[in-house]
């Protein structure tokens, strides 16, 4: 009952936020609604640790211990970026637009709960282009030209990368038919996986990889991702960078175990390479980035990447900080966003250059704009730090030198770019412009970020049982 009840929260919100009831009240009713969806998704996640998979009759609903983690890690930034969206929509005069915001909002989160709820994958993969369909709107919702562009960009962008994806859901279908019929579903394609054909099987895996790792930000398919990112409303991009990249990488995770069965077959080389390329390019990308907004997206290509790695080095130990790496990630990511969100106000811009001497001008901003760095960059105490740091460990057990020895060489050259241009916004020689706060930040905005910082610092120095569960759980249904 809880799935339903998870899908249809979101809808009746969008409904409420579109109606002419909705003006006035779009922004409290959807708060509202991600409190509910929240507590679901919690609900969800302790009934999938315990029973393996949460399955609804026969309405083609079901979620793993992998889906529940999505399905929180969706929840709770959708939370976080509603109540930030209150104060953050009326700063910006939006008048009768926001109940469009809000409606939108809902259906975009709507779509993303979809993923991991579904059992068909036919339906999953109409899910994920619903994610698309839904956000560009809200890429574009500013209604400027470069907003206009950036939505057309990742529209374009990952529609081409979908039709790839279906080419290798139908190919898939195939191989499914040929041994023997099974219903087209990740628990009937665990169970045909040993009777698939590797001819079949095998380009179905990269056609889905390719295809959906436009959406992911993989390079060199990443070229949507910091356009729209700069230009979407903060709170839109902590759910663009925090959980929609992670949502699409869900249905590449649950491909694994099937391909992992098949005689012949090895995607780790595949998705270390991914991962590896991703992750150098994103490095070097955010040297000489220069908008703090692109700044953050970039980091989201090199946590894709370092997230692929991880999972292309196989076993137990690397799927589960993987796992905690995408959890840290959706945290810490949307957090960063939110500063950004809340430095652009204060700032009036979003170029570095433009901002020196934060700490001084508006120390709230500043104070978050850091903690948002040093959590994204790995530093302790955060959740990358302890996630990363296994990561290496995991590939030097396994003998992976040259993989773990160049992944550290791309983290620690981003986590200097990264905190050099962080260092000179906020404590940097104030000079004209940059010296000034422009306006205090609105109260929900304030709230928003004392909210999400908690699970940003406690993840990081202690592991709640229920979490730890349900991440081991999520990464044994990975295989090894």
């Amino acid at each position: 009952m809880e799935l339903t009840i998870l899908l249809l929260i979101p809808a009746l919100a969008a409904g409420f936020s579109a109606s002419p009831a909705g003006r006035g009240m779009a922004a409290p009713i959807t708060i509202a609604a991600m409190a509910a969806v929240f507590a679901l998704a919690l609900a969800v996640a302790a009934a999938a640790v315990r029973k393996d998979v949460v399955a609804l009759g026969d309405m083609g609903f079901a979620c793993d211990a992998l889906g529940a983690l999505m399905l929180l890690l969706i929840a709770l930034v959708g939370l976080t970026a509603a109540l930030f969206s209150w104060g953050y929509l009326r700063r910006g005069k939006h008048g009768d637009g926001e109940r469009g915001f809000y409606a939108l909002f809902n259906l975009f989160v709507l779509s993303m709960l979809a993923v991991p709820i579904l059992a068909n994958l036919a339906l999953i993969w109409i899910a994920v282009e619903l994610t698309t369909l839904m956000s560009a709107f809200l890429v574009g919702f500013e209604d400027t030209p470069e907003a206009l562009e950036a939505a057309w960009k990742y529209v374009m962008l990952t529609s081409l990368g979908a039709v790839l994806a279906l080419l290798g859901f139908l190919i898939l279908y195939w191989g499914l038919r040929t041994a023997g019929g099974a219903p087209f579903t990740w628990r009937g394609l665990a169970a045909a996986a040993p009777h698939l054909p590797p001819a079949l099987l095998w380009p179905a895996f990269l056609l889905i990889l390719v295809g959906f790792g436009t959406k992911i930000g993989l390079v060199p398919m990443h070229g949507w991702l910091p356009d729209a990112h700069s230009q979407a409303p903060a709170p839109i991009c902590a759910l663009l960078s925090g959980v929609e990249t992670t949502t699409v990488l869900y249905v590449i995770l649950q491909l694994l175990p099937l391909v992992g069965v098949a005689p012949g077959l090895d995607a780790g080389p595949w998705l270390v390479g991914f991962g590896l390329v991703s992750t150098g390019i994103a490095a070097l990308l955010l040297i000489s980035v220069r908008d703090f907004k692109r700044l953050f997206a970039f980091s989201t290509v090199e946590h894709m990447g370092i997230i692929m790695v991880a999972v292309g080095l196989g076993g137990a130990e690397a799927h589960l900080a993987a796992l905690y790496q995408i959890a840290g990630h959706a945290i810490a990511k949307s957090f960063c966003f939110f500063a950004a969100g809340l430095v652009a106000m204060t700032a009036g811009t979003q170029e570095i250059a433009a901002i020196r001497g934060l700490s001084r001008s508006s120390p709230l901003a500043a104070a978050a704009l850091v903690a948002g760095a040093a959590a994204i960059v790995g530093a302790p105490p955060f959740a990358l730090f302890a996630s990363e740091l296994s990561i290496l460990k995991a590939g030097m057990e396994r003998g992976q030198y040259v993989a773990v020895g160049l992944l550290a060489l791309f983290i620690i050259v981003s986590f200097c770019a990264v905190m050099r241009h962080i260092n000179r916004m906020a404590f940097g020689t104030a000079d004209g412009a940059g010296a000034a706060a422009v306006r205090a930040p609105p109260l929900s905005c304030k709230l928003t970020l004392a909210l999400a910082a908690i699970p940003l610092v406690a993840i990081g120095i202690w592991m709640p049982g229920p979490l730890a569960a349900l991440l081991r759980a999520a990464a044994a249904g990975m295989g090894g």
